[in-house]
């Protein structure tokens, strides 16, 4: 059962003409393209072969296509070329603040705080200099000094570890060793804590994910490549041969021993390989193989290792109905789409008339509106942290909030009713 935008339209136009027609796909399943040989393939070899009158799809009007067969006036607005990749996982975290350190670490710290606590409240007890020693030495005039029980050398250590500070010091020296002590650490855990939860931030922001065409060639760990017999594959066969070609001209010309010493001067301004962006492209399109069908294209972009490049409207169409994957980059190399038929058949005139015809009745708008929503998913966005955090990582801030309200009203009803 065939149905989507091309089949409409052919319905339409079968209709308005008034011809019956049987639809069958191309024995390869391809659009057509041309071999080293001038031989074709796919729905323009079935044209050239007499086997089909018309070949409908998203096919591309190529300058090589038009010496074989004849294109109607296009049906579809300019296609390119695009990038169809797996969309990136983010791990979206509300203690994303907390990993900046590890896990031993903080356990380290945890028990560095409750270690100095006692060591306060200790050291108070102990020396001979403290004040809870030495109670008889206060006047009874202001505030009573500070006496360290455990509690009060929880607070303190807590406290310390902010911009409010510790409060008063313990009276005895060997008590203010410890509280240095603690302070010095925790300048230092502080400081790297804020450094590395700095660096954290920056390199996550920085990881940006592939944009471009350019940026695809510059990495290797993704591998990318057309469908095999797609207008994108004869594309990037065609660019490369053109710098090859252009190449071997420049050597030639360069390597004239008829060219004087500034012709060939003016020559060499031209630093080879300045220009084999495609040539390098081709290369890995080759080791990475191509895929045989969209299905097999898809399936491999589902990997995360392989990026897929293709028809613009193939690739929107694969994102719109599938939240696994996403469209990168600017279309490129754009073509219009349009019906092929035999070279010379009066098809052409008779189908392009009304293709003209549906355009001005705004019919085709109608088409594209109606089959880009038929399918359509509703997909997540993904967030974009190159402004700012998402509130997704740094709602745990929020909850510490709530935690601690929390205890504070447990503690005072607890304080109320004990």
């Amino acid at each position: 059962m065939y149905d989507g935008y091309c089949i409409e339209l052919l319905k339409r136009i079968s209709y308005l003409l008034d011809f019956d027609y049987i639809l069958y796909d191309s024995p390869d399943g391809m659009y057509g393209s041309m071999d080293d040989d001038g031989n074709w393939n796919g729905a323009i070899k079935e044209l050239i072969d007499k086997k089909a009158d018309i070949a409908v799809g998203p096919i591309s009007v190529m300058a090589e296509r038009e010496n074989v067969v004849d294109f109607t006036v296009p049906y579809y607005d300019l296609v390119g070329l695009t990038i169809l990749m797996k969309k990136p996982e983010f791990d979206y975290t509300l203690g994303k603040f907390l990993t900046v350190l590890d896990e031993d670490v903080w356990f380290c710290i945890i028990g560095a705080f409750f270690l100095f606590s006692i060591l306060i409240c200790v050291f108070d007890k102990l020396s001979p200099f403290s004040y809870q020693n030495n109670t008889v030495d206060w006047n009874g005039e202001g505030t009573e000094p500070r006496v360290f029980t455990l509690k009060e050398g929880i607070w303190f250590c807590m406290m310390s570890l902010t911009p409010q500070g510790g409060g008063e010091t313990p009276r005895a020296l060997s008590g203010r060793l410890v509280a240095a002590t603690w302070w010095l650490f925790g300048f230092i855990i502080i400081a790297t804590y804020t450094a590395n939860l700095a660096a954290f931030l920056t390199v996550s922001r920085l990881e940006t994910p592939i944009e471009s065409l350019d940026d695809l060639s510059k990495q290797f760990k993704v591998k990318y490549a057309p469908m095999n017999g797609s207008n994108a594959l004869i594309y990037f066969k065609r660019m490369q041969e053109i710098e090859h070609r252009f190449y071997g001209i420049w050597k030639n010309m360069s390597l004239d021993d008829n060219l004087g010493a500034v012709e060939r001067a003016k020559l060499a301004v031209w630093d080879y390989p300045v220009s084999d962006k495609y040539t390098k492209l081709w290369e890995t399109m080759l080791e990475s193989e191509f895929p045989s069908n969209k299905d097999e294209a898809v399936e491999r972009v589902l990997t995360g290792e392989f990026a897929y490049i293709g028809d613009a409207t193939v690739n929107k169409y694969a994102k719109l109905t599938n939240c696994d994957l996403w469209e990168v980059g600017e279309e490129f190399s754009r073509k219009p789409y349009a019906l092929a038929v035999q070279e010379g058949s009066p098809l052409r005139s008779q189908l392009s008339t009304i293709i003209l015809q549906l355009i001005n009745q705004r019919e085709l708008e109608e088409y594209k509106t109606k089959w880009w929503k038929k399918d359509k998913r509703d997909c997540p966005d993904i967030e974009d942290e190159s402004n700012g955090i998402s509130i997704k990582n740094i709602g745990g801030v929020f909850l510490v909030i709530v935690i601690g309200s929390a205890l504070a009203l447990i503690t005072l009803a607890i304080e109320c009713y004990w």
